[in-house]
């Protein structure tokens, strides 16, 4: 078996949760494409270029109504500002992944980023192919998704109110998961605090980026008793 098929056996299992709500997603997001008339082809140009799903989502609003520099920038911004603190956490682990680290990067999902910051490959497997194979694997589920919710909808009239509830039950799955694997849950108990306490006082649109910079404070102030934790 050689590395590429080894690290793709080793990543395929780990995907399988991100699937389930991907191709639900994406077919939602195909569907809302579908509905505002744009075609297959710019469903799977937006998801394979634009590929951050609540963003793209935005996107087809920013279309439909005319298309300004300047607001989709600001916009962009704000919906995605968390991938920043994403690229910064995960600097130490994409170290040594050569020619993948710009699609790794391209590729942080919330999703994907969850997944990475917990898997571990097994003994033999290239650490660059595994991290790619699970970031590519998330991708292609999205593609299909969005193809199939274009398909759909070019055939039947759907209600896609509620739908995005996937992600979050996807959400409390990976939470669950990673509080399992975990040997400290500071930070953790850091995320969710700050981020209600946050809600609190910013509402519901605009609390997580003040979250994301408390936390990245709070986090970066306790690193040594995270690290002793991790050690125990």
């Amino acid at each position: 078996m050689n590395k590429r098929t080894s690290a793709l056996k080793a990543a395929f299992p780990l995907t399988i949760p991100v699937m389930t709500g991907y191709l639900v997603l994406g077919a939602a997001f195909g569907i809302l494409m579908n509905s505002k008339g744009y075609s297959y082809f710019w469903t799977i140009f937006a998801s394979l270029f634009i590929y951050a799903g609540s963003m793209q989502f935005v996107a087809v609003s920013l279309l439909t109504m005319g298309f300004h520099p300047f607001y989709a920038c600001m916009m962009t911004l704000m919906v995605n500002a968390r991938h920043l603190f994403y690229g910064v956490s995960m600097l130490s682990k994409f170290k040594g992944t050569g020619s993948y680290k710009p699609y790794l990067i391209f590729g942080l999902t919330d999703e994907t980023f969850s997944v990475l910051c917990v898997a571990e490959p097994a003994e033999g497997v290239d650490k660059g192919k595994f991290m790619f194979f699970i970031t590519l694997l998330n991708q292609i589920y999205w593609i299909v998704g969005s193809v199939l919710g274009c398909l759909l909808g070019s055939l039947i009239d759907f209600n896609t109110r509620g739908i995005d509830f996937v992600l979050t039950a996807l959400f409390v799955v990976i939470f669950v998961n990673q509080w399992k694997a975990a040997k400290s849950h500071t930070p953790v108990l850091i995320g969710v605090g700050t981020s209600i306490v946050c809600r609190i006082l910013f509402g519901a649109g605009k609390f997580i980026v003040p979250s994301m910079a408390v936390i990245l404070l709070f986090v970066s102030f306790l690193q040594k008793k995270i690290d002793r934790e991790v050690a125990k």
